[in-house]
This record gives structure tokens, sequence and C-alpha cells, in this order.
């Protein structure tokens, strides 16, 4: 497909490397020549420097042949914009990043009344899946497939947990509520576990389960499945803002810390369930006299990444049950791990995502099954979601029976209102959605999965 990406910062960026690694034809337009040039010699893509929002630069990108226009600068009004004269200039699907929160009761009015296809809020989702944490502390990350019926989850293997010590055939007689274990992180390593995988303290798993049965899985492993009641929040930005206003609908007890005080005033009058402070958060003093050493969830959202790392790291000594931090550079990922900083969240990484997962809906349409895609452990391993549209060979016969490619695993089936977390005895019909874990990349249908 053809696509244009309008706006080059850290999630424009990250979009352009997806979508080029899928083989789409991508054009940029930025105000920065030299971020320009910079990508065109890297990337094999058009470029165009200008203003994003300008007819003329706009029919200079042939816009007009372009199947998804991408508005992602740093400025909401830019974005809307832009998409409206994308639209007009003959772009088929618009997407725009709006994050203003005066905006987020206007989107569907957005969408439906100026002909935006996708509007993404990187702070909004960033905050959805902090909300999800708090309120499941023994999970990582957790992502929907299947409208929400199925979870793709993550955990880590702590020395409670009742999986340690055992091999995925022995739990598979053990445990009560069905689950299929996908994917397991081992210090580098990253392995599709086969059922006489053993599980070692440490290891960070990934499994797939029905949504409703979620609660009586981590339950039986050990795992806290009851919701973090006092919460402190560091960093007063969109996605604080947003964080503190659902968990104040949920009864929590939230503080938060703002270090510039005319922002700190400005959220006292938009949260009153809210205890907001002026001060800074990084401040170890100040921490302590606020009482974090009582809190069941810290999070980190200051701007500076190296800010976040070090004050969630003084959370982990003070021994707060859940501490989840924003990391927006890619950088930091691989030590992550070693400082104890197991929760984090990137706003770049999960609206990429978002777009990425819609750009495949769109492709769906051309050709490629794919629903729904997710990265996981780094971007190497895929969790794909297709269509069972066409009728295939493989169709009606046991898994067991089948060529499934090494390193692929049918991680979940979904069969109208049915969830089957499936065994060598399940079957793929014609018009189930099927969800797919491989470390292999660009797959586009189930054929590509099973030979």
């Amino acid at each position: 497909m053809k696509i244009v990406i309008m706006g080059l910062g850290t999630i424009g960026k990250t979009v352009l490397k997806t979508l080029t690694a899928m083989g789409h034809t991508v054009t940029i337009i930025d105000e920065s020549k030299e971020k320009i040039e910079s990508l065109i010699e890297k990337y094999d893509v058009y470029g165009m420097v200008g203003n994003a929002a300008s007819m003329e630069i706009q029919r200079e990108a042939k816009m007009r042949e372009a199947d998804i226009a991408i508005a992602l600068t740093n400025k909401d009004e830019v974005n809307i914009l832009a998409c409206l004269v994308a639209k007009k200039a003959g772009a088929k699907n618009t997407v725009a990043r709006v994050r203003n929160p005066e905006y987020s009761k206007q989107i569907a009015d957005m969408q439906e009344e100026l002909g935006i296809s996708m509007i993404v809020n990187p702070e909004r989702d960033t905050a959805d899946e902090i909300f999800n944490l708090i309120n499941l502390p023994s999970i990582v990350q957790a992502d929907n497939f299947a409208g929400g019926r199925v979870l793709l989850v993550e955990i880590v293997a702590d020395r409670s947990c009742a999986l340690v010590g055992e091999t995925l055939s022995s739990l598979s007689k053990k445990l009560e509520t069905k689950v299929l274990f996908c994917a397991v992180e081992r210090n580098d390593e990253v392995m599709i576990p086969s059922g006489n995988f053993l599980i070692l303290e440490g290891d960070r798993i990934h499994f797939t389960a029905d949504a409703g049965s979620l609660r009586s899985f981590l339950s039986e492993i050990n795992l806290v499945t009851s919701p973090l009641k006092k919460i402190m929040i560091v960093g007063g930005g969109e996605i604080g803002q947003y964080l503190a206003s659902e968990l104040s609908k949920k009864k929590r007890t939230i503080k938060l810390i703002e270090e510039n005080r005319s922002r700190a005033e400005e959220l006292a009058e938009l949260l009153p369930k809210v205890t907001v402070i002026h001060g800074n958060g990084t401040r170890h003093d100040l921490l302590l006299e606020e009482g974090i050493e009582s809190m069941d969830a810290f999070v980190a959202l200051t701007e500076t990444d190296e800010e976040n790392l070090v004050v969630s790291m003084f959370a982990n000594k003070m021994k707060v049950k859940k501490t989840i931090t924003q990391i927006r550079s890619d950088d930091l990922n691989g030590i992550l791990e070693e400082l104890g900083v197991e929760n984090n969240v990137s706003p770049r990484a999960i609206v990429a995502d978002r777009i990425t997962s819609y750009v495949r809906a769109i492709a769906n349409k051309r050709g490629s099954n794919v629903l729904t895609l997710y990265r996981l452990v780094g971007d190497r391993v895929e969790a794909l979601e297709f269509a069972a549209k066409k009728q295939e060979r493989f169709y009606n016969k046991p898994l067991k029976e089948l060529k499934i490619k090494e390193n692929c695993l049918i991680a979940s089936i979904i069969r109208g209102d049915e969830v089957i977390i499936p065994d060598g005895n399940s079957e793929i019909k014609q018009g189930d959605t099927v969800i797919v874990v491989t470390t292999h990349k660009n797959f586009d249908d189930l054929s590509d999965v099973i030979g």
C-alpha cells in the first residue's frame, strides 16, 4: 500500500520503521530537512520538507494516491488539519494523533464529522495500559484480541508462583483453568516452549487466556489478583492526568506529585478527588514525607527516562508492591530488567502498535488476513490475529496432524462466542479467528503458518 507519514518524531520514526519492513511504499513529510535526509538515507522512502498541512506539499507528495495518510506531528491542530487536507486531496484513509485531554470527549465527533478514519492518543492509551496493570497487579502486560475476549498476558514467575519448577506437561494435569503458554523470555533468550519445557524462577511468561478466566488462573498459581488501592504518581502531564482521573473513579487513594506550580494548581481543580502535591517527585525526602513506603503502587511519569528509572528503583527499595515506569527511549531496554524495572510502558510503542494494527486491517481488505498485531519481547515475537476466511486444505483437521512451521504456535481459536484454548485435537474451521504467536515476521495469512 501507499502510505504518507507526516511528522517524524519518535512515534513517526517507529511507525516508519515498521511499515517499511512490512513492504509498504512510504512517503514522509517533516519540516526538518536534516531529519528527512537522514531517514531517506536509512530507509527506501520518498521525502518532502515542509508543513504537513500544506495542500501544495501534499500534492507534491502525491497524496491523491495514498491509501493511508498518518499525521503524527507534535501539534494536535496541525494533525487534524493535515488529515482534512489529505482527505480533500484524495487519501482514502486518515489517522491523526490527538493528545490534548480537552479533545478527548470529541473523538467520536471528530471522526464522524471531519472524516478522520482513526484518532490515536499516546497519552490516553498509555494511561489505559497502566490502569490495567494496577487493576491486575501480577501482570506485566496484557493485550486484547477478539474484541477483548482473549488476552495475551505477560507475567514474571517469582518465587511464590506455582509455575516454578513445573513443566508445561505437568501443569496441564494440575491446573483447572486452561491457558496456553506461548513464549518464555529467559535472560536474552526467547523460546516458544514445548511440553517438556521447565519453568524457572525469573522467567517472563507470555500466555493466552479467556478474558473471563484470567483472575481465577492468577489465583490458582498464587499471584495477586486484587486491585491496588493506594497509588502515588510522579509527573502531572497528560498521562498522569488521564490515569489519575480514571483511578479516582474507582475510589482509589491517589497522590499526584507535579513540579510545575501552575500545572499542579490546574490539576488540583481538574481532579478534586486526587491529592495533588506541588514538589519535585524525584527528591527522596519528599517521597518519604508523602508516604511512599505505604503505597501499593508507584508510577513514574516524568519527561526524563533517567529520572523515571531512579525514582522507580527507589520505590522498589521501599518495597512498593507494583512499580510502573515510563520509558520513551529504546536505548534503555537492555538494562531495565537488570535494574529491577519490570513494568515499563512506552507511549511510542503503544501507539505504533495501534497504527500498525490499523494498517494491517486495511491491508486485510486487500488480501491480508491479519486483524490485529502485537509485538512482544523487544519486537522479537509477533502475536497475530488471523481471519480464517477463504477455504484451506488444513481446516477441519486436528492440529497435531498439521505441519506447523517451527517457532509458530496456535495460541487461541475463536468460534462465534466460544474461546478455544487449543490442544492437539483442536481444529480450525472456516470462519474462525485464530491467534498465532511466532518469532517469524510479516506473516499475512494462516497459510504462512501452516505448511
